[in-house]
């Protein structure tokens, strides 16, 4: 039973996708908003107030980071065709998001999204429907690999997970991970995996970072420490964090 259950977690398309994720065509133009806002306190302790003005697009970083994937495996723009009304874009965007993340459509059988020539662009148009349809909170909150970040996270899984994260974008295959410190939660995020660099003492990471769409966020695996880290910014104070994939098998 456990060996036929990793297998099941662990399977991925043999298959290479048609061309590399590029994080200025392939990403949302809007951010995952945050309900608190983060900062340290005059005596250095990470803290946190709650944002004023109540954002509305928030709890959302599993959704954009899902449905970006989907974009980019089950889409494609065309700008040569003039611009849809409202009722065929919520009905294509309903279509892309009801995809499998796990698997790729053939090129002949991808959903045309017409008028706009990137998905960055289209979400710089058509921002509201694409909120209103990419799906609520509770695809974060439910999201079927949750069940990992309660079990330790081994040395040895986490350089396993570097190395199939590697192998990932080799083949054109940009992983959605799972950011996460538990019990502490001091992070629970998704970010999507696009490009790496690697020298011989770290493997950096280039990610969309759902909360940060204007620039890539950076990812390293120590090989040494064999640990993952994530540098400080506006909601998360910097440091180790636990990494594993997910839209991945039948288990995450």
């Amino acid at each position: 039973m456990a060996i036929a259950l990793t297998g099941c977690a662990t399977s991925q398309p043999a298959t290479s996708a048609s061309r590399r994720f590029v994080f200025e065509r392939d990403t949302f133009a809007y951010a995952n908003e945050l309900v608190w806002e983060y900062h340290y306190d005059e005596h250095g302790n990470w803290v946190h107030n709650r944002r004023e003005p109540k954002p509305d697009y928030t709890h959302r970083c599993f959704v954009v980071a899902r449905a970006a994937k989907q974009f980019f495996k089950h889409a494609r723009f065309d700008p040569g065709q003039p611009v849809a009304g409202p009722a065929t874009y919520r009905r294509l965007i309903r279509k892309v998001v009801s995809t499998s993340p796990r698997r790729e459509s053939p090129a002949e059988k991808k959903i045309v999204i017409p008028g706009y020539a990137s998905l960055r662009q289209f979400s710089r148009a058509q921002e509201k429907i694409l909120k209103a349809e990419c799906g609520g909170p509770w695809r974060s909150y439910f999201q079927r690999g949750h069940w990992r970040m309660i079990w330790p996270f081994s040395r040895h899984d986490q350089e396993r997970m570097a190395a199939e994260l590697v192998n990932d974008l080799k083949q054109n295959r940009p992983p959605v991970v799972h950011l996460v410190r538990f019990p502490a939660l001091t992070i629970n995020h998704a970010v999507l995996l696009f490009d790496f660099s690697e020298t011989e003492k770290e493997i950096r990471f280039a990610a969309y970072d759902p909360n940060s769409p204007e620039t890539a966020a950076t990812v390293t695996y120590d090989r040494a420490r064999r640990t993952f880290t994530f540098p400080t910014n506006f909601y998360f104070p910097g440091g180790r964090v636990d990494v594993y994939e997910i839209y991945r098998g039948c288990l995450y």
